[in-house]
């Protein structure tokens, strides 16, 4: 799992989200780009940031025992990653607790997740790729920003213990941005990621 905490009004995050698009078609790497609304301030309003996408950034700092929040942020595996453009290596994922099935239905799609001990939470987030924005106002003021997997629905679920079922109803599709869903498990205490799956639609 690899998490971007980015802004189009912040001038240090375009070379992180054009290094976040280097990830596409690797299957070892699901990232996710969640856009954050605290810049807006400075002149340019994030059109792809959200209330619950900046809180669940605040709630990652709580859970980490970080002071404050920054952007660009890169999360490996639920945990600040500053060495980014490298990666932390697969063999030092360990194996998930539990199993993971996403199977669409029409216009909806259900998650079925396998029983494992301890507490658990997680999330839906649908992800578009291939958005592209004329920046006119803020730090990137005349930046054609680029952007692949952002997060355009954020959706917690849990907690919950054992095995489970969820289910998302899709929002409508719009056809020039290529979208996946992806369902996240993590830890109900550290919030740290132990299974994901994604599903091209």
């Amino acid at each position: 799992m690899v998490e971007l905490y980015t802004s189009e009004g912040c001038s240090s995050c375009p070379p992180a989200d054009r290094w976040l698009s280097t990830l596409k078609g690797r299957d070892e790497v699901l990232p996710l780009a969640f856009h954050v609304g605290y810049w807006n301030r400075l002149g340019w309003a994030d059109r792809f940031a959200t209330q619950d996408t900046t809180d669940r950034q605040y709630t990652l700092a709580r859970a980490m025992g970080a002071p404050n929040v920054y952007t660009p942020q890169v999360l490996a595996h639920g945990r600040d990653w500053r060495r980014w453009p490298a990666l932390p290596a697969v063999s030092s994922v360990p194996l998930a607790p539990m199993s993971l099935k996403l199977l669409r239905k029409d216009a909806r799609v259900v998650a079925e997740v396998g029983t494992a001990a301890g507490r658990w939470t997680g999330y839906w987030a649908v992800v578009e790729d291939g958005h592209r924005t004329r920046v006119t106002a803020g730090e990137n003021r005349g930046e054609a920003l680029a952007h692949d997997h952002v997060v355009r629905l954020y959706r917690p679920v849990g907690p919950w213990q054992g095995a489970q079922t969820f289910t998302l109803d899709l929002p409508p599709a719009v056809p020039a941005h290529p979208r996946r869903v992806v369902f996240v498990i993590a830890g109900a205490g550290d919030l740290r990621p132990v299974q994901a799956l994604s599903l091209e639609c």
